[in-house]
């Protein structure tokens, strides 16, 4: 155990290879409270850090970083005064067309964040920003409010699962089943269009390339042709499924209704956010779809445009699409490069960004590079600190 090891960070050690829902059956805890305590939004109490340390047979370790790191009186107080003041404000009345445009607002922000924060500090603010939506549910509200202030549940929900789905987190099919609820509360057929097209992305990094062709085109239908991202956003992933499974015309076709579903975007949902669809995401996606179809002209092309068109700070979709590259290198016969290129993709994030993600996207990309002294190199770096 490191000195400076916060309980967070032992957790997170101990657990190693087992789930959180795994740690979660066995010390009796929520895959959310386990989750929120190891992204530090949540002290253990006393009995949890128990549980967890029996569980994990950490020998007192985990009990006596909980203890260590307690709250300090000072820091109870105002989490106090913070909920008893938004319970008072909730409880004022109806809330006003300004305090909901204010949670549309903080949402947005959220899906913009995500482009370049790291997991660990956006889940805390996620999960906090929903648990304050969900006290503001509990009271009552005009129907027209209860539907916009719902709406914001359920993309604070997407938002949460995408997060975990980065992560490794299982918990995050927890999540979308937990957006999917809200948005059919909500009516909103674009909130639930998009819930369905993500989940479609984890189901596809998965391996259930069937599950995520049904959900991507499930996503299409319940908008029932409303312009909205949703199909921007399912449409391209299902190219990419049927690309794995070598269907080049269908890959295609539906790369090219992607194209379509975007171009009839309104240019406020042209954004670079989790809640909107860009051109630099098509790049991205087709080329991801030409490289499994081992079309490696095409795909460099379209990949080339993508890297043009993303920022410096969106450092997943960036790995990601040099990542595609390298497996280019392999389907053009040249490994080693194909193994240089994602070592220095990976070593070059910070390691607050190398989610899990992007090392399974990179050990797809070692297992087909033959032993020697790169894949070895590879190797090495999918160990380092982060590469979790």
């Amino acid at each position: 155990m490191s000195t400076d090891e916060d309980f967070s960070a032992a957790l997170r050690r101990l657990r190693a290879n087992r789930s959180v829902r795994a740690v979660a059956d066995l010390a009796a805890v929520s895959k959310t409270h386990i989750s929120a305590m190891e992204a530090r939004q949540r002290l253990p109490t006393p009995a949890i850090a128990e549980a967890l340390d029996r569980a994990l047979g950490a020998d007192g370790e985990l009990i006596a970083l909980a203890a260590k790191h307690a709250p300090t009186p000072i820091g109870a107080q105002a989490d106090v005064l913070h909920r008893s003041i938004s319970e008072a404000l909730t409880a004022a009345g109806p809330m006003t067309d300004a305090g909901i445009r204010d949670w549309e607002y903080t949402v947005a922000l959220h899906g913009k964040s995500t482009r370049w924060r790291p997991e660990s500090e956006l889940l805390p603010d996620l999960l906090s920003d929903i648990a304050d939506l969900q006290r503001i549910l509990n009271h009552r509200h005009t129907p027209q409010a209860r539907r916009r202030l719902t709406t914001c549940l359920a993309q604070l929900a997407g938002l949460i699962a995408l997060t975990l789905l980065k992560t490794g987190d299982p918990g995050a099919r927890d999540w979308w089943r937990t957006g999917r609820a809200a948005a059919n509360a909500a009516e909103d057929r674009a909130t639930l269009s998009w819930i369905y097209a993500q989940q479609a992305y984890q189901l596809y990094y998965d391996g259930d390339l069937r599950g995520a062709l049904e959900l991507a085109g499930h996503a299409q239908y319940v908008v029932g042709g409303l312009p909205c991202v949703g199909p921007a956003l399912a449409a391209p992933l299902e190219a990419r499924a049927h690309a794995v499974l070598g269907r080049h015309d269908r890959a295609a076709a539906a790369l090219a209704a992607g194209r379509t579903a975007l171009d009839r975007l309104d240019p406020a949902q042209q954004i670079a956010s989790a809640l909107g669809y860009t051109d630099a995401h098509w790049h991205f996606h087709a080329g991801d779809a030409w490289t499994s179809l081992a079309d490696t002209a095409r795909a460099r092309d379209e990949l080339g445009r993508a890297v043009q068109l993303y920022p410096d700070s969106d450092f997943t979709d960036r790995a990601l699409i040099q990542l595609d590259l390298a497996a280019c290198h392999v389907a053009d016969r040249d490994p080693e490069a194909a193994a240089d290129l994602a070592r220095q993709t990976v070593l070059g994030l910070p390691a607050a960004h190398r989610s899990a993600l992007i090392i399974y996207r990179a050990q797809q990309v070692a297992g087909t590079v033959p032993e020697g002294t790169a894949r070895r190199a590879l190797d090495q770096a999918l160990m380092r600190p982060g590469a979790e």
